[in-house]
């Protein structure tokens, strides 16, 4: 395993690529617990591991808007400020259990934008979304928000615990105001302090899933900042925007909502979904289609681009008549 890990980080130019310290480090401690070290891994040890590595996650959709699965590393490009540069690292999303491990967080308006039976219509959805990704490598956490935000249950792939928590989401009869990007940001936070950065060796799909009707109100942290902040965790946030009529418009189409007017899910390369008649089961198995086939993309910047601290534009293409979307359009290592 040390030994696979040594070469997904080495970079092929002129043969072979020296280790950072860290992964060294790394490389080192991995050998340590193969068989006959006197040291054994355990199966769910969290391996933290820092590369200089610039990753971005991207969802390939053909002209009907459908996810496109099957991809290879020389069906892309990526250009970093115009320049192509190698692909160094290259991972779908596959249903295995040592895959690249899922990393979402549910973040629900319980105030009182949703209705009771919004929200047990809700609550069934999400079960049934939990258990469809049960042979993936998932992980989820689950949050709150109305006049506050809380953290109903921290990162667990158990499905008895995500169970009791789903059970324990009441809708907040007093809530005045909706704190969606306080939300966000919250959940951009616990995915970077309690989901690993990789997981057996694997750079993780970290998701936020904010379930709201699409106008916040009363949040202290503005929408740029939130979206500089996902951005810089590799994080894509997903939207279902429960339904928002005027009685002025005279028609059924939905308006922009505030929330997809800031930009956040489209600037993080996410996507949002309309609730119809309270059925929300068909926007999570699109949802599902959505998160599990994406691909993760990443190269080594040059020395001087990780050295200069400024921001780097990063595009991504895709051969034939396919669309793509990147979780964010650079980087900028700090």
């Amino acid at each position: 395993m040390a030994l696979d890990f040594i070469k997904r980080i080495r970079k092929p130019k002129n043969g072979a690529r020296k280790l950072t310290g860290r992964c060294l480090l790394f490389a080192l401690l991995m050998l340590a617990g193969l068989p006959g070290s006197g040291r054994a891994q355990k199966p769910d040890d969290t391996i933290r591991v820092e590369t200089e590595l610039a990753a971005f996650e991207v969802t390939v959709t053909d002209k009907n808007g459908s996810p496109v699965r099957g991809l290879d590393a020389k069906d892309f490009k990526i250009y970093e400020n115009g320049v192509e540069r190698p692909i160094d690292f290259f991972e779908p999303i596959r249903k295995k259990n040592e895959n690249r491990p899922l990393s979402i967080v549910f973040a629900l308006d319980v105030s009182g934008s949703m209705t009771s039976e919004e929200l047990v219509e809700l609550q069934a959805a999400m079960r049934k979304f939990v258990k469809r990704l049960a042979d993936y490598n998932s992980y989820f956490a689950v949050m709150t928000f109305g006049m506050n935000v809380k953290t109903v249950q921290s990162f667990t792939n158990k499905p008895d615990k995500l169970e009791k928590t789903f059970d324990k989401i009441l809708r907040d009869q007093d809530g005045l105001s909706t704190h969606a990007y306080d939300a966000v940001d919250e959940a951009v936070r616990m995915l970077r302090k309690k989901s690993p950065p990789t997981l057996k060796n694997q750079l993780p799909r970290r998701a936020v899933i904010l379930i709201t009707d699409g106008f916040p109100v009363g949040d202290t942290v503005s929408p740029k900042t939130v979206i500089e902040r996902a951005n810089d965790a590799e994080t894509t946030v997903y939207s279902i925007l429960l339904p928002s009529f005027s009685r002025l418009q005279g028609t059924k189409k939905p308006l922009l909502t505030l929330l997809e007017a800031s930009g956040l899910i489209e600037k993080t390369g996410g996507k949002s979904f309309y609730v119809n008649d309270n059925n929300f089961e068909p926007l999570f198995q699109s949802l599902e289609e959505e998160i599990t086939s994406t691909y993760v993309l990443a190269f080594y910047p040059s020395e001087e681009n990780r050295k200069d601290g400024k921001f780097h534009e990063v595009r991504i293409e895709t051969s034939k008549n396919l669309q793509i979307r990147q979780n964010r359009n650079g980087y900028q290592l700090k």
